[in-house]
């Protein structure tokens, strides 16, 4: 993103495009949106949250339009499309959502620390000091 780096103060980002969360629920009211926020501080993503899509036809109308997109541009980036997902979906997934908050972006943040590495627990993360 290029505002991410000046979202200094803390900020929530809100309606996404549908192709940037194809997992994501459609807004109701908005068509070409989904129900997602993401919240930002000090120019970095420390929150992530959107509701689950639990429609299998639509979920299957955009697996099937990133695999064109896929094929299109022979990105091996772009997620593929998962039958046995769809499959749980149609038994049935009740409405879900969730919120993913990154503690070492937490610590981050706290900490004044300008590189993540800094932040983390697991010491074979951190750079070796040169003697």
């Amino acid at each position: 993103m290029f505002e991410e780096p000046h979202l200094i103060q803390p900020t929530f980002l809100v309606d996404y495009p549908e192709e940037m969360s194809p997992l994501a629920k459609p807004k109701p009211d908005v068509q070409g949106y989904v129900e997602r926020f993401e919240g930002f501080a000090a120019g970095m993503e420390i929150a992530n949250s959107y509701t689950e899509l639990n429609d299998p036809d639509l979920q299957r109308e955009r697996f099937l339009a990133q695999e064109e997109l896929r094929l299109l541009y022979k990105d091996e980036e772009v997620d593929r499309l998962d039958e046995d997902f769809l499959l749980a979906l149609e038994y049935g997934m009740p409405p879900t959502g969730g919120l993913g908050v990154g503690i070492d972006r937490l610590v981050m943040l706290l900490t004044g620390q300008p590189s993540i590495r800094d932040a983390v627990l697991f010491p074979q993360m951190r750079p070796v000091k040169q003697a």
